[in-house]
Protein backbone atom coordinates (compact mmCIF):
# COMPACT_ATOMS: atom_id res chain seq x y z
CA UNK A 1 0.00 0.00 0.00
CA UNK A 2 2.44 2.56 0.77
CA UNK A 3 4.44 2.06 -2.27
CA UNK A 4 1.55 2.50 -4.72
CA UNK A 5 -1.15 4.22 -2.74
CA UNK A 6 0.59 6.57 -1.08
CA UNK A 7 4.60 7.58 -1.98
CA UNK A 8 3.86 6.91 -6.26
CA UNK A 9 1.02 9.28 -5.89
CA UNK A 10 2.55 12.03 -3.96
CA UNK A 11 5.60 11.94 -5.98
CA UNK A 12 3.19 14.12 -8.67
CA UNK A 13 2.11 16.66 -5.86
CA UNK A 14 5.61 17.16 -5.26
CA UNK A 15 7.02 17.91 -8.35
CA UNK A 16 3.59 20.27 -8.58
CA UNK A 17 4.75 21.80 -5.37
CA UNK A 18 8.76 22.11 -6.56
CA UNK A 19 7.36 23.64 -9.86
CA UNK A 20 4.92 26.05 -8.13
CA UNK A 21 7.37 27.29 -5.62
CA UNK A 22 7.33 30.02 -2.49
CA UNK A 23 7.81 33.56 -3.48
CA UNK A 24 9.51 35.82 -1.75
CA UNK A 25 9.21 39.38 -0.71
CA UNK A 26 13.29 40.22 -1.65
CA UNK A 27 12.56 43.97 -0.66
CA UNK A 28 12.52 42.62 2.73
CA UNK A 29 14.97 40.31 2.05
CA UNK A 30 17.58 43.05 0.98
CA UNK A 31 16.38 44.65 4.59
CA UNK A 32 17.38 41.91 6.46
CA UNK A 33 20.24 41.44 5.12
CA UNK A 34 21.59 44.54 5.75
CA UNK A 35 19.88 44.50 8.86
CA UNK A 36 21.47 40.88 10.19
CA UNK A 37 24.32 42.26 8.87
CA UNK A 38 24.89 45.48 10.73
CA UNK A 39 23.70 42.97 14.07
CA UNK A 40 26.09 40.26 13.35
CA UNK A 41 29.02 43.41 13.47
CA UNK A 42 27.66 44.98 16.61
CA UNK A 43 27.26 41.29 18.54
CA UNK A 44 30.79 41.03 17.19
CA UNK A 45 32.21 44.43 18.75
CA UNK A 46 30.41 43.47 22.17
CA UNK A 47 31.78 39.98 22.71
CA UNK A 48 35.29 41.48 21.78
CA UNK A 49 34.88 44.50 24.22
CA UNK A 50 33.36 42.13 26.90
CA UNK A 51 36.41 39.56 26.17
CA UNK A 52 38.45 42.55 27.09
CA UNK A 53 41.02 41.94 24.12
CA UNK A 54 41.86 42.71 20.46
CA UNK A 55 39.76 40.85 17.72
CA UNK A 56 39.84 37.52 17.31
CA UNK A 57 38.14 34.93 15.27
CA UNK A 58 34.71 33.94 17.19
CA UNK A 59 33.93 31.55 14.72
CA UNK A 60 37.26 29.69 16.00
CA UNK A 61 37.12 27.10 18.81
CA UNK A 62 40.33 27.24 19.96
CA UNK A 63 40.44 30.84 19.69
CA UNK A 64 37.17 30.85 21.70
CA UNK A 65 38.63 28.47 24.24
CA UNK A 66 41.35 30.32 25.15
CA UNK A 67 38.98 33.33 25.73
CA UNK A 68 36.44 31.80 28.03
CA UNK A 69 38.58 28.95 29.80
CA UNK A 70 41.87 31.16 30.11
CA UNK A 71 41.85 34.07 29.76
CA UNK A 72 38.28 34.99 31.80
CA UNK A 73 38.64 31.90 33.88
CA UNK A 74 35.20 30.47 33.34
CA UNK A 75 35.11 26.43 34.44
CA UNK A 76 36.17 23.82 31.73
CA UNK A 77 32.94 22.12 30.93
CA UNK A 78 34.56 19.48 28.38
CA UNK A 79 37.51 18.76 26.37
CA UNK A 80 38.28 17.73 23.15
CA UNK A 81 41.38 15.68 21.33
CA UNK A 82 42.50 19.23 20.16
CA UNK A 83 40.99 21.43 23.01
CA UNK A 84 38.13 22.91 24.60
CA UNK A 85 34.71 22.07 23.66
CA UNK A 86 32.66 25.58 23.08
CA UNK A 87 29.21 23.40 21.46
CA UNK A 88 25.87 24.64 22.08
CA UNK A 89 25.99 22.01 24.89
CA UNK A 90 28.86 23.70 27.09
CA UNK A 91 27.81 27.75 26.14
CA UNK A 92 23.82 26.18 27.64
CA UNK A 93 26.11 25.22 30.92
CA UNK A 94 27.69 28.24 30.58
CA UNK A 95 25.20 30.61 30.01
CA UNK A 96 24.73 32.78 33.47
CA UNK A 97 28.34 32.77 34.22
CA UNK A 98 29.53 35.62 32.23
CA UNK A 99 27.48 38.26 29.56
CA UNK A 100 30.34 37.02 26.85
CA UNK A 101 28.17 33.53 26.99
CA UNK A 102 25.24 34.84 25.56
CA UNK A 103 26.42 37.27 23.05
CA UNK A 104 28.54 34.10 21.69
CA UNK A 105 25.18 32.18 21.08
CA UNK A 106 23.24 35.29 19.48
CA UNK A 107 26.25 35.45 17.18
CA UNK A 108 26.01 32.17 16.16
CA UNK A 109 22.25 32.30 15.62
CA UNK A 110 22.54 35.58 13.82
CA UNK A 111 25.48 33.71 11.44
CA UNK A 112 23.78 30.18 10.63
CA UNK A 113 20.92 32.29 9.77
CA UNK A 114 22.20 34.52 7.60
CA UNK A 115 24.56 31.91 5.86
CA UNK A 116 21.83 29.48 5.66
CA UNK A 117 18.72 31.61 4.88
CA UNK A 118 18.90 34.84 3.67
CA UNK A 119 21.99 34.41 2.13
CA UNK A 120 20.84 31.07 0.37
CA UNK A 121 17.33 32.55 -0.20
CA UNK A 122 19.50 35.46 -2.45
CA UNK A 123 21.06 32.69 -4.48
CA UNK A 124 18.11 30.65 -5.02
CA UNK A 125 15.46 32.98 -5.37
CA UNK A 126 14.33 33.24 -9.14
CA UNK A 127 15.48 36.83 -10.55
CA UNK A 128 12.26 37.10 -12.30
CA UNK A 129 9.31 35.42 -10.22
CA UNK A 130 11.12 35.83 -6.92
CA UNK A 131 10.04 32.20 -6.19
CA UNK A 132 11.90 29.71 -4.07
CA UNK A 133 11.67 26.37 -5.60
CA UNK A 134 13.17 23.76 -2.63
CA UNK A 135 13.15 20.35 -3.77
CA UNK A 136 11.56 17.27 -1.56
CA UNK A 137 12.65 14.04 -1.06
CA UNK A 138 10.86 11.05 -0.62
CA UNK A 139 13.61 9.03 0.99
CA UNK A 140 15.92 10.86 3.25
CA UNK A 141 14.19 9.84 6.40
CA UNK A 142 13.95 6.42 7.47
CA UNK A 143 10.58 7.36 9.52
CA UNK A 144 8.87 8.29 5.92
CA UNK A 145 8.75 12.28 6.95
CA UNK A 146 9.08 14.37 3.27
CA UNK A 147 12.15 16.71 3.78
CA UNK A 148 13.20 20.22 2.23
CA UNK A 149 16.09 20.57 0.06
CA UNK A 150 18.01 23.44 -1.13
CA UNK A 151 16.91 25.34 0.57
CA UNK A 152 15.71 23.60 3.93
CA UNK A 153 12.28 25.44 4.45
CA UNK A 154 11.60 23.02 7.23
CA UNK A 155 13.84 23.40 9.81
CA UNK A 156 13.18 27.38 10.23
CA UNK A 157 12.62 27.83 14.03
CA UNK A 158 9.20 29.48 15.18
CA UNK A 159 8.97 30.80 18.45
CA UNK A 160 12.33 33.31 18.11
CA UNK A 161 12.71 36.96 17.76
CA UNK A 162 15.32 36.55 14.54
CA UNK A 163 13.53 33.61 12.82
CA UNK A 164 9.81 35.30 13.16
CA UNK A 165 11.66 37.73 10.23
CA UNK A 166 12.79 35.03 7.93
CA UNK A 167 9.36 33.50 8.13
CA UNK A 168 7.68 36.87 6.83
CA UNK A 169 9.69 36.71 3.48
CA UNK A 170 7.37 34.16 2.63
CA UNK A 171 4.25 35.93 0.75
CA UNK A 172 1.58 35.15 -1.78
CA UNK A 173 2.74 35.24 -5.28
CA UNK A 174 -0.19 37.98 -6.47
CA UNK A 175 -2.33 40.84 -4.88
CA UNK A 176 -4.98 39.99 -3.32
CA UNK A 177 -3.60 36.29 -2.38
CA UNK A 178 -3.00 34.93 1.22
CA UNK A 179 -1.19 32.13 2.85
CA UNK A 180 -3.65 29.17 4.79
CA UNK A 181 -1.66 27.48 7.26
CA UNK A 182 -3.43 23.86 8.41
CA UNK A 183 -1.72 21.69 11.10
CA UNK A 184 -2.62 18.64 12.61
CA UNK A 185 -2.74 18.73 16.62
CA UNK A 186 -0.66 16.46 18.65
CA UNK A 187 -0.96 13.79 15.71
CA UNK A 188 1.65 11.63 16.88
CA UNK A 189 -0.08 11.30 20.55
CA UNK A 190 -3.50 11.08 18.70
CA UNK A 191 -1.69 8.11 16.45
CA UNK A 192 -0.31 6.59 19.90
CA UNK A 193 -3.99 6.67 21.52
CA UNK A 194 -5.52 4.41 18.39
CA UNK A 195 -3.14 2.17 17.86
CA UNK A 196 -2.05 1.05 21.14
CA UNK A 197 -5.89 1.29 22.14
CA UNK A 198 -5.17 2.64 25.41
CA UNK A 199 -8.67 3.10 27.19
CA UNK A 200 -7.74 6.13 29.27
CA UNK A 201 -5.70 7.65 26.57
CA UNK A 202 -8.69 7.50 24.08
CA UNK A 203 -10.67 8.81 26.66
CA UNK A 204 -8.72 11.89 27.70
CA UNK A 205 -8.48 12.52 23.90
CA UNK A 206 -12.91 12.10 23.39
CA UNK A 207 -13.06 14.43 26.60
CA UNK A 208 -11.88 17.47 24.38
CA UNK A 209 -10.11 18.90 27.50
CA UNK A 210 -6.72 20.25 27.02
CA UNK A 211 -4.46 17.03 27.11
CA UNK A 212 -1.52 17.89 28.52
CA UNK A 213 -3.53 19.45 31.47
CA UNK A 214 -5.46 16.17 31.13
CA UNK A 215 -2.16 14.30 31.65
CA UNK A 216 -1.28 16.21 34.58
CA UNK A 217 -4.52 15.85 36.73
CA UNK A 218 -4.20 12.26 36.08
CA UNK A 219 -0.41 11.70 36.24
CA UNK A 220 -0.07 14.00 39.35
CA UNK A 221 -3.08 13.00 41.18
CA UNK A 222 -4.45 16.73 41.28
CA UNK A 223 -8.35 18.10 40.13
CA UNK A 224 -8.27 19.35 36.55
CA UNK A 225 -9.18 23.21 37.74
CA UNK A 226 -5.86 22.69 39.88
CA UNK A 227 -2.71 21.93 37.52
CA UNK A 228 -0.78 24.98 37.50
CA UNK A 229 1.13 25.53 34.55
CA UNK A 230 4.47 24.28 35.61
CA UNK A 231 2.58 20.63 35.87
CA UNK A 232 1.05 20.95 32.26
CA UNK A 233 4.82 22.07 31.10
CA UNK A 234 5.65 18.63 32.85
CA UNK A 235 2.87 16.77 31.63
CA UNK A 236 3.48 17.70 27.75
CA UNK A 237 7.42 16.88 28.30
CA UNK A 238 6.10 13.16 29.63
CA UNK A 239 3.64 13.04 26.70
CA UNK A 240 5.65 13.64 23.31
CA UNK A 241 8.75 12.21 25.33
CA UNK A 242 7.02 8.61 25.57
CA UNK A 243 6.38 8.93 22.01
CA UNK A 244 10.12 9.54 21.24
CA UNK A 245 11.10 6.40 23.61
CA UNK A 246 12.58 8.94 26.12
CA UNK A 247 14.92 7.84 29.01
CA UNK A 248 14.30 9.40 32.99
CA UNK A 249 18.04 10.82 32.05
CA UNK A 250 16.87 11.97 29.12
CA UNK A 251 13.46 13.56 30.50
CA UNK A 252 15.39 14.91 33.77
CA UNK A 253 17.60 16.84 31.31
CA UNK A 254 14.71 18.59 30.02
CA UNK A 255 12.40 19.36 32.94
CA UNK A 256 16.12 19.95 34.88
CA UNK A 257 14.71 17.28 37.86
CA UNK A 258 16.40 14.71 38.89
CA UNK A 259 16.89 10.97 36.99
CA UNK A 260 14.86 9.75 40.21
CA UNK A 261 11.87 12.04 39.96
CA UNK A 262 11.93 12.01 36.60
CA UNK A 263 11.45 8.01 36.44
CA UNK A 264 8.78 8.60 38.79
CA UNK A 265 6.73 10.71 36.30
CA UNK A 266 7.43 8.29 33.41
CA UNK A 267 6.05 5.10 36.26
CA UNK A 268 2.97 7.08 37.43
CA UNK A 269 2.56 7.98 33.11
CA UNK A 270 2.38 3.94 32.41
CA UNK A 271 0.64 3.58 35.82
CA UNK A 272 -2.44 6.11 33.79
CA UNK A 273 -2.08 4.24 30.70
CA UNK A 274 -0.99 1.06 30.97
CA UNK A 275 -2.17 0.24 27.47
CA UNK A 276 0.47 2.12 26.18
CA UNK A 277 3.17 0.59 27.73
CA UNK A 278 2.34 -3.07 26.55
CA UNK A 279 2.20 -1.65 23.27
CA UNK A 280 5.37 -0.12 23.43
CA UNK A 281 7.16 -2.77 25.12
CA UNK A 282 5.47 -5.45 22.30
CA UNK A 283 7.01 -2.99 19.59
CA UNK A 284 10.41 -3.69 21.16
CA UNK A 285 9.67 -7.29 21.24
CA UNK A 286 8.84 -7.13 17.71
CA UNK A 287 11.74 -5.41 16.59
CA UNK A 288 14.13 -7.97 18.08
CA UNK A 289 12.30 -10.83 16.72
CA UNK A 290 11.92 -9.57 13.05
CA UNK A 291 14.12 -7.13 13.11
CA UNK A 292 11.66 -4.35 11.60
CA UNK A 293 8.86 -2.61 13.16
CA UNK A 294 6.13 -1.20 10.81
CA UNK A 295 3.20 1.54 10.47
CA UNK A 296 0.01 0.96 10.31
CA UNK A 297 0.17 0.98 6.83
CA UNK A 298 2.59 -1.34 6.41
CA UNK A 299 5.96 0.96 5.90
CA UNK A 300 8.91 -1.30 7.70
CA UNK A 301 11.90 0.23 9.46
CA UNK A 302 14.85 -1.90 9.62
CA UNK A 303 16.23 -1.75 12.92
CA UNK A 304 19.32 -3.68 13.23
CA UNK A 305 20.88 -2.00 16.24
CA UNK A 306 18.54 -3.98 18.47
CA UNK A 307 21.28 -7.05 17.82
CA UNK A 308 23.79 -4.78 18.36
CA UNK A 309 26.41 -5.72 21.09
CA UNK A 310 27.00 -1.99 21.98
CA UNK A 311 24.48 -1.03 24.65
CA UNK A 312 24.26 2.14 23.70
CA UNK A 313 23.23 0.93 19.96
CA UNK A 314 20.64 -1.46 21.50
CA UNK A 315 18.99 1.50 23.17
CA UNK A 316 18.92 3.88 20.54
CA UNK A 317 17.28 0.92 18.86
CA UNK A 318 15.04 0.44 21.49
CA UNK A 319 13.87 3.78 20.96
CA UNK A 320 13.55 3.72 16.85
CA UNK A 321 11.14 0.78 17.81
CA UNK A 322 8.97 2.98 20.03
CA UNK A 323 8.98 5.70 17.84
CA UNK A 324 9.07 4.94 14.19
CA UNK A 325 5.36 3.34 13.87
CA UNK A 326 4.24 6.11 15.66
CA UNK A 327 6.04 9.32 13.41
CA UNK A 328 5.88 7.05 10.69
CA UNK A 329 2.22 6.43 10.31
CA UNK A 330 1.99 10.20 11.52
CA UNK A 331 3.27 11.16 8.42
CA UNK A 332 1.87 8.56 6.02
CA UNK A 333 -1.46 10.12 7.12
CA UNK A 334 -0.45 13.61 5.91
CA UNK A 335 1.17 12.63 2.87
CA UNK A 336 -2.30 10.84 2.43
CA UNK A 337 -4.00 14.32 3.03
CA UNK A 338 -1.50 16.34 0.56
CA UNK A 339 -2.87 13.72 -1.93
CA UNK A 340 -6.47 14.39 -1.77
CA UNK A 341 -6.66 17.68 -0.93
CA UNK A 342 -4.40 18.68 -4.04
CA UNK A 343 -7.16 16.52 -5.86
CA UNK A 344 -9.98 18.42 -4.79
CA UNK A 345 -7.91 21.56 -5.03
CA UNK A 346 -7.49 20.55 -8.77
CA UNK A 347 -10.97 18.80 -9.08
CA UNK A 348 -12.99 22.32 -7.88
CA UNK A 349 -10.80 23.98 -10.96
CA UNK A 350 -9.54 26.20 -7.92
CA UNK A 351 -5.79 28.16 -8.07
CA UNK A 352 -5.40 27.75 -4.91
CA UNK A 353 -2.07 24.94 -4.80
CA UNK A 354 -0.30 23.20 -1.85
CA UNK A 355 3.19 25.55 -1.86
CA UNK A 356 4.89 23.85 1.36
CA UNK A 357 4.59 20.93 3.76
CA UNK A 358 6.26 21.16 7.28
CA UNK A 359 5.90 17.85 9.44
CA UNK A 360 2.50 18.06 10.63
CA UNK A 361 1.63 21.60 8.70
CA UNK A 362 0.42 22.32 5.07
CA UNK A 363 0.80 25.45 3.66
CA UNK A 364 -1.65 26.85 0.81
CA UNK A 365 -1.32 30.07 -1.29
CA UNK A 366 -4.60 30.60 -2.19
CA UNK A 367 -7.03 33.65 -3.13
CA UNK A 368 -9.49 35.89 -0.78
CA UNK A 369 -12.22 34.37 -3.20
CA UNK A 370 -11.40 31.15 -2.80
CA UNK A 371 -10.57 31.23 1.28
CA UNK A 372 -13.83 29.45 2.23
CA UNK A 373 -14.05 26.63 -0.03
CA UNK A 374 -10.01 26.02 0.70
CA UNK A 375 -10.71 25.93 4.26
CA UNK A 376 -13.07 23.43 3.49
CA UNK A 377 -11.65 21.24 1.59
CA UNK A 378 -8.29 21.22 4.20
CA UNK A 379 -10.84 20.54 7.33
CA UNK A 380 -12.52 17.67 5.15
CA UNK A 381 -9.39 15.92 3.68
CA UNK A 382 -7.10 16.61 6.41
CA UNK A 383 -9.62 15.07 8.70
CA UNK A 384 -10.78 11.85 6.82
CA UNK A 385 -7.40 11.18 5.66
CA UNK A 386 -7.14 8.97 8.83
CA UNK A 387 -10.06 6.72 10.67
CA UNK A 388 -8.51 6.61 14.06
CA UNK A 389 -10.06 5.89 17.30
CA UNK A 390 -9.82 9.48 18.01
CA UNK A 391 -11.11 12.10 15.90
CA UNK A 392 -8.07 14.40 13.96
CA UNK A 393 -7.81 17.69 14.85
CA UNK A 394 -6.85 20.82 12.38
CA UNK A 395 -5.92 24.14 13.50
CA UNK A 396 -6.25 26.84 11.20
CA UNK A 397 -4.94 30.10 10.35
CA UNK A 398 -4.58 32.62 7.78
CA UNK A 399 -2.30 35.71 6.84
CA UNK A 400 -0.48 37.74 4.22
CA UNK A 401 2.83 36.02 5.07
CA UNK A 402 3.90 32.69 6.42
CA UNK A 403 4.87 34.46 9.56
CA UNK A 404 1.22 35.63 9.87
CA UNK A 405 -0.35 32.30 9.95
CA UNK A 406 1.73 31.23 13.32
Amino acid sequence: MVFYEIEMPLCRVLFQMEQEGFTIDTVLLDDLSRDYAARIEAVRREIYTLAGTEEFNIASTKQLGQILFEKLGLPVVKKTKTGYSTNAEVLERLSGMHPIVDKIGEFRLLTKLKSTYLDALHTLADPVTHKVHTTFSQTATATGRISSLEPNLQNIPVRSEFTSHIRRLFVPSREGGCIVSADYSQIELRVLAHISGDESLIAAFKSNQDIHRMTASQVFHVPLEEVTPQLRRNAKAVNFGIVYGISAFGLGEDLGISRKEATEYIERYFETYPDVKRFLDGLVKTGRKYGEVKTMYGRVRPIPELKSGNFMQRSFGERVAMNSPIQGTAADIIKIAMIRVDQRLRREGLRSRIVLQVHDELLIETWKEELEQVQSILATEMKRAAQLQVELEIDMKMGNSWFETK
